[in-house]
């Protein structure tokens, strides 16, 4: 016969077999939960990345497109560049007088209605003759004032004794030097009226304040010197050096043909005349350049 002890032991193994059964049922039912929580996490894991792939996939696809689209913009850009250069080009060609760099000594010729586009009158102190006008290409007359400039502080003495000459002026010129000295001796020196490179308004016969109107022995002068060694930093070529093909020497006589084609033929040591007229003609749009 059971004892009231052993119900009482019964009764409380029975109460921890029931606690134990009813845990595990938690427990199950917890793992269950668990078990479909986690099974909804990894079909919603996979459903996110399938979802940043894809946008990753359209990222890059709009990424490629974008950097194309980029890409044909800047080349569009260089295009509109260049053709705006271009244009800029040709709008300044056709502003520049085609005449300024065109070999006229007894090789091309400016008609008797050619005059500088613009024309200045010489400021009276570069001048020998202070009382004589003379005029020079409205553009040219900077780089010449500069150019004088530097060579009075350096003591050298320039002063200009003849600039732009029309061409009627030439031709009065060129018939009193046949008189004077025969028309074979005026053809050595002095050019029939359309083929001066005065009437360009760019050229320049210089002498000194010490040799005046007698200048034919520049030559021997510190100021021919500098010239030679300084000249084209301000555009000036001398046009009619030593043994050239077309007139005699004239160490007085200096013509503008700007900064660019006058270092390029200090540089090569080149005489004007002796250089192909299209490769002259290429430094025209920047006759003016500084």
């Amino acid at each position: 016969m059971k004892t009231k002890k052993d119900k009482i032991a019964i009764f409380v193994l029975g109460g921890v077999i029931v606690c134990l059964l009813g845990f595990m049922f938690w427990g199950y039912n917890e793992y269950r939960t668990l078990s479909n929580l986690q099974r909804e996490l990894n079909i919603e894991k996979g459903l996110v990345e399938k979802s940043l792939q894809a946008k990753t996939e359209e990222s890059e696809y709009l990424f490629s497109q974008l950097t194309e689209e980029q890409q044909k913009n800047i080349s569009f850009e260089n295009q509109i560049k260049e053709i705006t250069t271009q244009v800029g080009t040709l709008d300044k060609l056709s502003k520049t007088d085609k005449e300024l760099l065109k070999k006229y000594s007894k090789v091309y010729f400016l008609n008797e209605h050619y005059i500088p586009e613009k024309l200045s009158e010489i400021p009276k102190g570069l001048l020998y003759e202070e009382g004589r006008i003379q005029h020079i290409h409205q553009s040219v007359l900077p780089f010449l004032e500069e150019m004088i400039k530097a060579a009075e502080a350096e003591n050298i003495s320039l002063e200009i004794i003849s600039a732009y000459r029309s061409f009627g002026e030439q031709s009065s010129l060129k018939t009193s030097y046949k008189v004077v000295y025969g028309a074979g001796t005026a053809n050595q020196f002095s050019a029939d009226q359309g083929f001066s490179e005065h009437q360009l308004g760019t050229t320049l016969d210089f002498t000194t304040e010490k040799l005046g109107s007698s200048f034919t022995t520049f030559k021997e002068t510190n100021s021919y010197k500098w010239l030679q060694e300084n000249a084209y930093r301000y555009g000036f070529i001398l046009s009619y050096p030593e043994s050239n093909d077309y007139y005699q020497f004239e160490p007085w006589h200096w013509r503008f043909v700007g900064k660019k084609l006058a270092n390029r033929m200090h540089i090569e040591k080149e005489n004007f005349y002796d250089v192909d007229q299209r490769k002259i003609d290429n430094y025209l749009i920047s006759i003016f350049d500084n």
